[in-house]
């Protein structure tokens, strides 16, 4: 009787590894956006069929305009080519003299940090520079007065009434 009483479990489905069509439109739907990814999605898509149409009216009005005002460019070019050269010299010159300018500054104003002994960026180098020159010009001068007094000898050896 205790038999009776135990319910019996059906084993379970075999899990196809082939996929059907159900089980297709299943994991089509778990994987499928929410409401929000589909507004971005939408949105997105608004936004850049609009954008595309934009440009495509912009390259059509520049080759258009290009097409209109090119008799005029270059009939009137014997004024805008030394017009535009002009502006291109004086504006280059102009930055030009702004940037020697700020260079300038720069370097006054590392100059006074340096001579008060602020120690400003790359002092370290400036200073190493400076032994390394001084004792280059003390062995050079070692070398020439010894050289000096090789050749001095060299010319009372060669000119004794010198």
């Amino acid at each position: 009787m205790a038999e009776h009483n135990q319910t019996h479990r059906a084993p379970p489905a075999p899990r196809h590894t082939t996929l059907t069509f159900p089980s297709f439109l299943r994991k089509l739907q778990d994987h499928s956006p929410n409401s929000t990814q589909l507004a971005g999605l939408l949105t997105l898509m608004v936004t850049g069929a609009i954008l595309l149409l934009l440009t495509g009216l912009t390259v059509a009005g520049t080759v258009l305009a290009l097409i209109f005002f090119s008799p005029l460019i270059i009939v009137s070019s014997p004024i805008w080519v030394p017009a535009g050269t002009l502006l291109f010299l004086t504006v280059a010159a102009f930055l030009s003299m702004i940037g020697f300018g700020v260079v300038a500054v720069a370097v006054v104003s590392w100059m006074y940090r340096y001579f008060r002994g602020l120690h400003p960026p790359g002092s370290e180098r400036v200073d190493y520079a400076r032994s390394r020159i001084y004792d280059t010009a003390s062995h050079v001068k070692d070398y020439a007065r010894e050289y000096g007094g090789y050749l001095q000898s060299k010319v009372k050896d060669a000119a004794p009434g010198a």
